[in-house]
């Protein structure tokens, strides 16, 4: 059997390519998480593998620990292999701040998802349009720009004209 692998890459100290078996490096979590589907209904899992915080936590991220602050401009990006993808920030793992229970799923129902990769799991999610089966990236981003942000705050708000 090929092992899938899943490639953490942006803005780490440690970008690496992962498979499931090297996610047991990590503590694992077992939840059981029931997903409202709008097509078929309630669905319910039991999901087991470490959470996402530690695994990228471990990877480096690019932010300055001692400033409070400077994680919560960090996105993580993760895209399956159905091309799925889902957008998180980093204060929504973070301990700091929300600390939700994000996991890398290693196995699905106790069975391991060693030939399909893991997947993302968000036990908080009502619904699990947010859940991604088959990661193949997981992208870190503090680097985004807003163009044009950066003159417009500086200019100040622009008058208006009054009628």
């Amino acid at each position: 059997m090929t092992l899938a692998e899943v490639a953490l890459t942006g803005d780490l100290a440690r970008p690496s390519r992962l498979t499931v078996p090297d996610l047991f490096g990590w503590p694992q979590h077992r939840v059981r998480v029931v997903f409202e589907c709008a097509t078929s209904g309630a669905q319910q899992h039991w999901f087991a593998g470490p959470r996402l915080y530690d695994v990228l936590a471990d990877a480096g991220p690019g932010f300055d620990p001692a400033r409070r602050k400077d994680r919560l401009r960090f996105l993580i990006a993760v895209i399956g292999a159905d091309g799925h993808h889902a957008l998180l920030s980093w204060p929504e793992i973070d301990p700091d701040f929300a600390h939700a229970p994000v996991l890398l799923a290693v196995s699905i129902d106790d069975t391991p998802l060693d030939g399909a990769g893991p997947q993302l799991v968000l036990p908080q999610d009502r619904c699990g349009a947010r859940h991604i089966s088959g990661i193949m990236a997981i992208r870190v981003d503090g680097a985004y720009l807003f163009d044009g942000v950066a003159s417009m705050v500086s200019a100040g708000p622009e008058p208006t004209a009054v009628t």
